[in-house]
């Protein structure tokens, strides 16, 4: 049992506290990452405790994962079974997460042939005075549309209070809500939000395509550009003035360096809050105030 403890212990530093011991059984296990919404099993772990004992742990919300053992390996073999273990949990965790993004896909597939389409009354679209455009209406729930290689994968949910949630399980890397044609030789604008994506169409009549967040934005601008590399790329930075780093700002710039693009940010007039960050706030701020 020590070695189940020590691995705890290394789950408990990348974590935070956990108040159950792992299954030492070499199979993917399951659980709630501390802090995570109640219900979730984000975590994932796999133990070996025959030889020398080692494993895999991570979180499928933050991609991550980190391999452990009790003690380095003692010779060549050793190491083998290690990696050999390793490569074990990999196969593994790769077949779950298809299993989970094809059940997610096949749900948003019914339940976007059940929604109707969206209404110009519901409040989030009211609140940032955009068009539904093609989304769907399932309850008081916006439906947007993730698709991934011209397939639907995944649906981001709106409540009427602006909260987002993707479907569990749903793939997001690379997927993303188009507005417009995409055309070789014309802009293209990649942006974060719905909301932004549906702003900058309305504004420009240019193709958008929303990736539905800032860690999202390189994935699609790399997957775009390889699909069409005459593409005029233009990445539609959020501007996140008052959070630390400005997350919207690095990834923007990031993703824009990537695929040899533009990249094109709010202009905040001088009386304009900061607490204002992309441009569906900066339209709608100045729609309501009056400033072209």
């Amino acid at each position: 049992m020590d070695c189940v403890i020590q691995y705890r212990d290394a789950l408990q530093t990348v974590f935070g506290p956990l108040d159950w011991l792992p299954e030492p059984d070499g199979s993917i296990h399951r659980f709630r990452v501390p802090g995570d919404k109640s219900g979730t099993l984000n975590g994932w772990y796999l133990l070996f405790a025959d030889g020398i004992a080692s494993g895999c742990f991570g979180s499928w919300k933050a991609g991550t994962s980190h391999t452990w053992s009790s003690r380095k390996p003692a010779d060549h073999r050793e190491a083998d079974l290690i990696r050999q273990r390793i490569e074990q949990a990999r196969r593994q965790r790769e077949a779950e997460q298809h299993q989970r993004q094809q059940a997610a896909a096949e749900y948003a597939k019914r339940l976007w042939r059940d929604a109707r389409r969206a209404g110009p009354d519901h409040p989030y679209l009211i609140a940032k005075a955009i068009r539904a455009y093609a989304l769907r209406q399932r309850g008081d729930l916006l439906l947007v549309p993730l698709t991934y290689g011209g397939q639907l994968v995944n649906l981001q949910r709106i409540h009427p209070d602006g909260t987002k949630r993707f479907l569990f399980g749903g793939m997001v890397k690379g997927c993303y809500s188009s507005l417009g044609i995409i055309q070789p030789g014309q802009p293209l604008y990649i942006c974060e939000g719905w909301a932004t994506g549906a702003t900058l169409h309305a504004e420009t009549g240019a193709a958008v395509v929303s990736a539905l967040n800032a860690g999202n934005l390189l994935p699609v601008a790399l997957g775009l550009r390889a699909k069409n590399p005459d593409l005029e790329i233009i990445i539609a930075g959020d501007d996140d003035r008052l959070t630390p780093g400005n997350p919207g700002r690095a990834a923007a710039n990031a993703a824009a360096v990537a695929v040899g693009g533009q990249v094109v940010f709010p202009e905040w007039p001088e009386v304009a809050p900061d607490s204002l960050t992309d441009f569906n706030d900066l339209v709608a701020w100045s729609n309501t105030h009056g400033i072209a």
